[in-house]
């Protein structure tokens, strides 16, 4: 597949949820009256950051989403994973799981070149924050994968895309250093969300 680019449309993607099961990105799009939808691809449950953004996505919501428009995070576990961790901790936003990174390499979401990549903005800070709450779990995927969103309109268009160069584990926008779980950049920027 090439590089998604603005305009173009994202693929429809089948994909497994933790609790839901197979579904697909149009499904997605389906379930809700969405205007946008964006798609957050971080690293793996496991990660103490990734679990710090999802935790973050989950608090602010309503306030995200209040726009009329969702998201959803799509992570390198399985489903098997992301079930035993969260127990019955259902999060109001989907999980796509994608242990085998093929949506990853089909949207060209590269790793970084070194550990190095991986240190921008105020990421130390925020790993000293999310360590506070959360403690590392079990390694899966690839551990310098770089993060990326991409929102697309009702018809699969996409509108808007960042793929890191310098992050830490979420990332959202910005061409360098951590700008993940702020929620506030998902909902006010990209979703039409009043939060902010």
């Amino acid at each position: 597949m090439a590089r998604l680019q603005q305009g173009n449309r994202m693929p429809d993607f089948k994909f497994c949820a933790p609790y839901a099961g197979e579904d697909s990105v149009r499904g997605l799009m389906e379930d809700g009256a969405y205007n946008r939808f964006a798609f957050i691809f971080l690293r793996y449950y496991g990660c103490t950051l990734c679990q710090y953004d999802m935790h973050r996505y989950t608090e602010k919501y309503s306030e995200i989403t209040a726009g009329g428009g969702s998201f959803c995070v799509v992570l390198q576990s399985s489903p098997e994973t992301v079930r035993r961790e969260l127990g019955e901790n259902v999060l109001p936003y989907t999980v796509i799981c994608d242990p085998e990174r093929r949506l990853y390499e089909a949207l060209e979401i590269r790793p970084a070149a070194d550990s190095s990549q991986l240190m921008g903005g105020d990421t130390q800070a925020k790993a000293a924050e999310a360590r506070k709450w959360f403690t590392h779990k079990e390694y899966e995927g690839e551990e310098l994968q770089m993060p990326a969103v991409f929102v697309v309109d009702r018809e699969l268009r996409l509108t808007w895309g960042k793929r890191r160069g310098r992050s830490g584990a979420g990332g959202v926008k910005g061409t360098s250093g951590d700008e993940s779980g702020k929620g506030d950049e998902i909902g006010k920027m990209y979703l039409g969300g009043n939060y902010g």
